[in-house]
């Protein structure tokens, strides 16, 4: 028989180790079937100021008041109607999911029509030591999973929709430990501290999750002058540069763009020479998204063929921060 006073030393130590065990930090796997930086995108991150500004982890501008969760979006509704899924970020068990709401913008039906029902469609998911996950804005009548589910990590639970507080098409992904919201991206980040904290992603994300202070997500060219409703719902992509269209335009889509940011696109003819420049003032504030035009009408029968050529360029005290040249075929159809 063990002598009590070696087994309760061995009992405290084994009750430590436990405890130790159930708060160790999640393992999280990427939240949607995609690539960020190419097919979909971090749009805004948790809040990390206390006052009714905003700051995320990097002490940058991409989040907004009390966001608590962070946003992957994709491009435009072309792209969601192929079924972009939503997949478990780690193993678990349902506790509440959500399927019945319509998928439209926030801006349509208001508020009040989805109070108490922000997150939309979607699914909370319980893990291992207390820490919970929560995806929101899927599609209607996508939602694979049920409350009692048990899942594995990268399954999917649903597709990406428009549905709850929503303006654009994105999956809000929420982490909780003990019903606290944590950051992904900076789990134990001490405050105002710029940076710090850990990433609770996989390390296979590594390179994948980069902060990118600002990123382009859309550019090319046009047979008409794009509009951000073009842009959001792919519709652009029907109006191509033909030798006989009315106008060539190029475009570039940017988020999150900073207040005194100066942007510029440049496009150039096939012969090197400028058609069109837009240069516009430095930003009064913060943009989520912003998109920059630069074009011209057509005045001969037809446009010359050959490489026409777009740069755009985002300045910052005098120094380039964000820049992308692209061009359409030489030969326009």
């Amino acid at each position: 028989m063990v002598a009590l006073k070696y087994l309760i030393p061995i009992l405290l130590w084994l009750s430590a180790t436990t405890g130790a065990r159930a708060d160790e930090a999640i393992s999280l796997a990427l939240p949607m079937r995609c690539q960020p930086s190419l097919t979909c995108f971090f749009q805004n991150y948790v809040d990390h100021d206390a006052s009714d500004k905003a700051r995320d982890y990097r002490c940058g501008g991409r989040s907004y008041d009390r966001h608590d969760g962070t946003d992957l979006r994709i491009r435009n509704q072309e792209i969601q109607k192929q079924g972009i899924e939503v997949l478990a970020a780690a193993p678990g068990r349902v506790i509440g999911a959500r399927n019945d709401m319509e998928d439209v913008s926030v801006k349509t039906v208001g508020k009040a029509a989805i109070a108490g029902k922000e997150c939309g469609n979607g699914a909370v998911i319980e893990h291992e030591g207390g820490w919970r996950t929560q995806y929101c804005h899927m599609a209607k009548g996508s939602v694979r999973v049920k409350a009692g589910d048990q899942v594995t990590t990268g399954q999917p639970i649903g597709i990406v929709g428009l549905s709850g507080d929503t303006e654009f098409f994105h999956l809000h992904f929420t982490v909780r430990h003990r019903g606290k919201i944590v950051d992904p991206f900076a789990h134990g980040a001490e405050e105002n501290s710029c940076g710090g904290g850990r990433s609770l992603w996989a390390a296979s994300l590594s390179e994948q999750i980069q902060y990118r202070p600002r990123e382009i997500i859309d550019f090319g060219f046009a047979g008409i002058a794009p509009t951000m409703e073009l842009v959001e719902s792919g519709e652009i992509d029907k109006h191509p540069v033909t030798s006989g269209s009315d106008a060539l335009v190029a475009y570039v889509r940017a988020i999150g763009l900073q207040a005194g940011d100066q942007q510029s696109l440049a496009l150039e003819d096939p012969t090197g020479a400028s058609m069109s420049t837009n240069n516009l003032p430095p930003l009064d504030r913060d943009k989520a998204q912003f998109l920059v035009i630069a074009g011209k009408r057509r005045t001969e029968a037809a446009w010359p063929a050959g490489r026409y050529s777009a740069t755009y360029r985002v300045m910052r005290d005098g120094a380039e921060v964000l820049r992308k040249t692209f061009d359409i075929e030489a030969r326009l159809r």
